[in-house]
């Protein structure tokens, strides 16, 4: 099963909302610029500069930060680790070199020379060349293809690769410690303001031979001049990508787009390929990788819309919370669809904590429930769904509050499951009990969901379970845009359809509000 699929989060960039819509001719023109930005973010970080994110007064831990760049996850036969070579300037010296992947081919060259970052003009150059050597030379083998694999199967694939030879394990620590990885990628996905979904798309399930599925940050530049982004999950959660990306979002409006700093080039060295020593076993063991990826790559459904009909300005009108308004709008769309109650995951940040992550919120209330019902009731009174609708948005409400207080229960759970394989110790009933598992318990969550924030950033995750659904969003005044995954395979769901249903209940939802004061 390939695992990068499963567990890295991805996304489009809002660039083309402004002054970067689709055109051929622009991916290295703009890609260096953002890739700047990116790199002045990085800056920004090293030199302990960015300022502290806030929930209303009280600060969030930052550190995720630090695994934001020079950050790759190593397979291992039973247990993967995280390795990190960032520093902050106080801390010492930190690598400073980008990774290219073009054409199944990987590239190396200093971002950084003199104690400065390479201006866009500067990184272009070495752009350009790679991706002339690459399309006047065959592709390469697509090692990085072996990322997707399976965990186990592509630790023993690492194993053997570096037996056959010193260079290749130096080559590994190159790309495990670049700052990131820049994706020069063939495809040109079709994508607008409104319908983002073939950039979501390819984002999420795009060429295995230009992403390093084990990083921290893999930039993607397509054809067409639309960008994008994958990530593997494990060192951060979506909001320290987001927050970079909205970094980059607002300085490429503040210069229009372009570069208007200085066009001079300094003497360079181009950059350096990374040829790694294979045999016929890794050469096999990447064609299986590919052909797996691709199987269940075409099973992945996605849908990324907005809808502008009105977004959080006058939902707060309403006195409403904006996300539980999604998030109900989405359990109801699902007991439409299905007839009954979607189990639901979505993310309560615990970051007011020292290294705090995230808690599980179950927004698959009885209040929640008890409403829907309401909805479907040709008996029920406006008045009376009024009513039940409000007692399911407070009883959310108070829920998220507490859970972000570290009053949730699931990362606890969790934590006695891993204590009682970790010492031998028989595995509680709870674990076992078929309703634990229905409620979502064990990772089995029918609709996987989280808020990506109030910006123009956005990005999605693949369905925890088969027969389930993933179900990113973000909130603008004017709008909100989401992005719904499902497996074409499942003959239970259908991202499009259940994305339709939310936007149809968002205006249900407002209707009730407005009715229920006449």
């Amino acid at each position: 099963m390939p695992s990068q699929l499963y567990v890295n989060f991805g996304g489009p960039a809002p660039y083309l909302e402004h002054y970067w819509p689709p055109k051929l001719g622009t991916q290295l023109e703009r890609g260096c610029i953002a890739a700047w930005y990116t790199l002045k973010f990085w800056d920004l970080i090293r030199r302990e500069k960015l300022g502290v994110h806030k929930s209303g007064n009280r600060p969030l831990d930052m550190h995720q930060f630090h695994y934001l760049y020079n950050t790759c996850k190593i397979p291992g036969v039973t247990r993967d680790s995280i390795v990190n070579y960032f520093k902050t300037e106080s801390e010492g010296n930190c690598p400073t070199h980008l990774i290219v992947l073009c054409r199944g081919r990987i590239f190396t060259f200093e971002a950084v020379i003199d104690g400065q970052i390479l201006s866009p003009p500067e990184i272009l150059r070495q752009l350009r060349y790679v991706q002339y050597i690459c399309q006047s030379q065959r592709d390469g083998i697509g090692l990085s293809a072996l990322t997707t694999e399976e965990r186990t199967r592509w630790a023993l694939s690492r194993e053997h690769l570096i037996s056959l030879d010193p260079k290749n394990l130096s080559h590994l620590e190159r790309i495990q410690s670049s700052l990131f990885i820049v994706s020069i990628d063939e495809d040109s996905p079709h994508g607008t303001p409104e319908d983002y979904s073939q950039i979501a798309y390819k984002a999420l399930a795009g060429d295995p031979t230009v992403r390093w599925g084990d990083k921290s940050y893999n930039f993607i530049m397509w054809r067409n001049g639309v960008f994008g982004s994958n990530c593997d999950h494990a060192p951060y959660d979506a909001m320290v990508l987001v927050a970079m990306c909205d970094y980059i979002d607002h300085n490429i409006k503040a210069s229009e787009g372009r570069w208007k700093g200085p066009v001079s080039v300094r003497d360079l060295a181009h950059p350096t390929e990374l040829v790694f020593t294979v045999d016929q076993k890794i050469l096999d063991d990447i064609a299986l990788a590919k052909a797996q990826y691709h199987t269940q790559a075409s099973d992945l459904q996605v849908a990324n819309y907005a809808f502008t009909s009105f977004g959080k300005a006058l939902v707060k009108k309403k006195k409403l919370h904006p996300d539980t308004f999604v998030q109900l709008a989405l359990q109801f769309a699902f007991y439409k669809l299905h007839g009954r109650p979607g189990c639901c995951y979505e993310t309560a940040t615990t970051r007011t904590f020292y290294h705090g992550r995230t808690e599980t919120m179950r927004p698959c209330t009885v209040e929640a429930v008890t409403w829907c019902r309401s909805m479907l009731d040709p008996s029920a009174t406006l008045a009376e769904r009024h009513r039940l609708m409000l007692s399911a948005f407070a009883k959310h409400n108070k829920m998220m509050k507490e859970f972000q207080q570290g009053k949730g229960f699931d990362r606890h759970l969790l934590g006695l499951l891993l204590i009682a394989k970790e010492q031998g110790i028989a595995v509680p009933e709870l674990y076992t009990d078929p309703a634990f598992t229905k409620s979502g318990g064990g990772g089995n969550f029918v609709l996987s969901t989280s808020l990506v924030g109030y910006t123009s950033v956005h990005g999605g995750v693949v369905p925890m379970i088969h027969d389930g659904y993933g179900f990113f969003y973000r909130i603008r005044d004017d709008r909100f845009v989401a992005t719904c995954t499902a497996w074409k395979s499942s003959p239970e769901t259908d991202a499009e359809k259940l994305l339709r249903m939310v936007f149809q209940n968002f205006q249900e939802m407002i209707q009730l509000m407005v009715n229920s004061h006449l």
